[in-house]
């Protein structure tokens, strides 16, 4: 008999989560002992609260990561997966939902419920959820919100008194395909899992700006600098020893001479950053390398040192985050690094992450421990949530900056209209006239609005509108008059004859063409349709919304009684409404603001999104139509033989052998 497993966390479509006690079973023996009596309950998700059902007509297939993706600690640290595993995940996952035998089977992640590897298969499923699928966090979170998980502790060997979460995870990578420090498709799990080891130079892209890296040790000129330093103490010399070794290998020979003799992880470190279009190394430790081997190669070398396992200063993190951003904007790559590459650099980089792109300090780490397992150790956690703010204040202040320096730019650029040359009065005109241009008074702008002034006092001022006496208002033959607000459009022939002259008017001598007419407005006509016709109306679609009343009046509630004008009049409303429609007057939308929205969005990638979600709801309610009417990703496809064993008779998918690296995390790397 199987073990029971808990019910089933539904993540959409055919994927399931759930758990099994320690020790998890193998998946044969739980696929092959499937018996329709024997099924899993499924979790639920009402508003009351978390329940269970099962469900008798399905089939499932069990599958597990725990044997296969293992995390390599440091010391007590256990996760996240790094993203060479989150990327296996993803295929694997892809290749099962892809697989013809399986199409009319659920697909079920299971884990022991030891905590570290619940925790670490449920990120799992809910960053497959968010990449491939392309949900939102919340939503790839949610199928997993009531359940607990033991959070994620930093490398360091003193008590765990920072605590990362899955959620954190999941907004850190989604912040990080918003702004573009992340895409699948250019990653290279050959090339992770090839440098990320010791003997091959133990770095890692943090970001498509940032290369984190353990310090290069060069041993023999760490020899040649310890004889050189007993050599100036014994002669008394106050040469200090690095210009000694900088004379000694000034010539271009001398240098490709030691290079030779450099290690093999050195010389892969220049190799590979001469290629890759790196600007600026900076180093945070002790000296153990010549910086003049970077320089030879073209390569800027920065030293700001601070203690290992201890915070840096305001002044050190301002210097890196201006050199840095110089760099970056002008296209280039820096390359950080400590001792290990972990603690030092992880604080400085997630400072800048948290200055550009407005992270914060869990998503930053969360982000850097997924790319580079170990960033970021002990009091320099705390170090950075209780910096976060200021660092936001300095990026929002100097954004301030940039737009007001952009605004006096723009400002400056627009082209100052000419003084229009001095109009002298009358009188002036007539008794002088200047013999020359240069006699001409200086001009005056006060002498100008006096004279505006005196001429516009002169004006009579028009009459007023509607608070005009009626005998002094002049009448106007109805031809003549403004129609716009007369009815053409709603089948009501403007009056073409002269109106007749009323008795009272006639007392008053007052002619036929002297009287004012009467105005045939869109609701006086409307309604003499109406009491004419007394049945239905076809009249042609209008743009203004027909009401029964004038433009910019409250419409009145409809009537009770079913009178005939009210038949008539909703007759009116249905022939309108089978007419065809005009062309929409609304006023347009407002362009888009040139500056981007903070607020969540589809994440942006250089692959087309099979649809088109217009707001943030339809994120939440159209990603599984997304991606049922989407191809798959480019990734999932091209490297999924290098990642995964193709299904055969005999088996179905399953993930290839894992490369382990060997770590360079040491006890001297971490103060407790």
């Amino acid at each position: 008999m199987a073990p029971k497993c808990e019910p089933l966390c539904h993540f959409g479509d055919r994927l399931y989560f759930t758990t099994f006690p320690h020790p998890a079973p193998h998946p044969h023996s739980l696929n092959l002992s499937a018996e329709p009596g024997n099924q899993p309950r499924v979790r639920a998700r009402p508003r009351g609260g978390p329940s269970a059902s099962p469900d008798d007509m399905a089939s499932y297939y069990y599958f597990t990561i725990d044997d296969q993706l293992l995390y390599l600690s440091f010391f007590q640290d256990w996760g996240p997966l790094n993203i060479s595993m989150v990327y296996k995940a993803c295929i694997l996952i892809h290749e099962l939902l892809e697989d013809k035998d399986l199409a009319s089977h659920r697909l079920v992640l299971y884990s022991s419920d030891d905590p570290r590897r619940k925790a670490n298969a449920a990120l799992l499923m809910a960053l497959y959820v968010m990449i491939v699928q392309r949900r939102a966090p919340w939503e790839a979170f949610h199928p997993i919100a009531e359940i607990e998980f033991m959070p994620f502790r930093d490398a360091g060997r003193g008590p765990s008194d920072f605590n990362l979460n899955i959620q954190d995870c999941l907004w850190g990578i989604w912040k990080a395909m918003q702004n573009g420090l992340l895409d699948m498709n250019e990653f290279s799990v050959e090339d992770y899992e090839y440098y990320e080891k010791v003997e091959n130079g133990d770095w890692n892209w943090l970001t498509p700006h940032f290369i984190a890296f353990a310090s290069p040790v060069d041993s023999n000129w760490l020899k040649r600098e310890k004889e050189a330093k007993e050599n100036s103490k014994a002669s008394g010399s106050r040469t200090p020893a690095s210009n000694l070794t900088i004379l000694n290998s000034s010539t271009g020979s001398r240098n490709l001479a030691l290079q030779r003799k450099l290690p093999q992880p050195f010389l892969n470190c220049l190799d590979y950053f001469e290629k890759r279009n790196v600007k600026l190394v900076i180093r945070l430790n002790t000296e153990l390398y010549d910086r003049n081997t970077f320089l030879d190669r073209g390569i800027d070398h920065m030293e700001l040192y601070f203690d290992d396992g201890t915070n840096p200063t305001d002044e050190i993190v301002r210097s890196f985050i201006d050199v840095v951003d110089r760099v970056i904007e002008g296209g280039g790559v820096v390359a950080v690094h400590c001792k290990a590459g972990l603690g030092r650099t992880g604080t400085l980089v997630g400072a800048y992450m948290i200055w550009k792109y407005g992270f914060t300090a869990n998503e930053a780490i969360a982000f850097m421990r997924i790319v580079r397992p170990g960033s970021v150790v002990g009091p320099q956690q705390q170090y950075m949530y209780l910096k976060q703010l200021e660092w936001v204040k300095w990026g929002a202040v100097e954004e301030m900056r940039r737009q007001r320096a952009a605004t006096a730019l723009a400002s400056t650029a627009l082209v100052t209209p000419a003084t229009p040359p001095a109009e002298l009065d009358e009188e002036v005109d007539m008794q002088t006239t200047p013999t020359a241009p240069s006699s001409l008074p200086p001009v005056t702008p006060s002498r100008h609005i006096a004279t505006a002034t005196a001429k516009a006092g002169d004006i009579a001022p028009p009459g007023q509108p509607r608070k005009t006496p009626a005998t002094k208002r002049l009448a106007q033959d109805s031809d003549d008059e403004d129609t716009d607000d007369v009815l053409p459009a709603l089948g009501v022939a403007p009056m073409r004859t002269r109106p007749k002259v009323s008795k009272a008017a006639a007392s008053r001598g007052v002619t036929a063409s002297e009287q004012r007419p009467a105005r045939v407005t869109r609701s006086t006509a409307g309604a003499s349709v109406i009491r004419k016709a007394g049945n239905a109306v076809t009249t042609p679609a209008s743009p203004v919304k027909s009401s029964g009343q004038g433009p910019n009046k409250i419409p009145r509630l409809a009537a009770t009684k079913t009178t005939s004008a009210a038949k008539a009049l909703a007759a009116a409303s249905a022939a309108t409404r089978k007419a065809p429609q005009p062309v929409s007057t609304r006023r347009p939308n407002p362009p888009a603001s040139p500056v981007p929205s903070r607020l969540p969005t589809l994440i942006p990638s250089k692959r087309p999104h099979p649809t088109h979600t217009t707001s943030l709801s339809e994120v939440t309610a159209g990603t599984a139509a997304m991606k049922r009417g989407g191809e798959p990703d480019a990734w999932m496809k091209t490297n999924a033989s290098a990642v995964v064993a193709p299904a055969t008779n005999s088996g179905r998918p399953g993930l290839r052998s894992v490369r382990r690296r060997r770590s360079s995390f040491s006890s001297a790397d971490v103060v407790a």
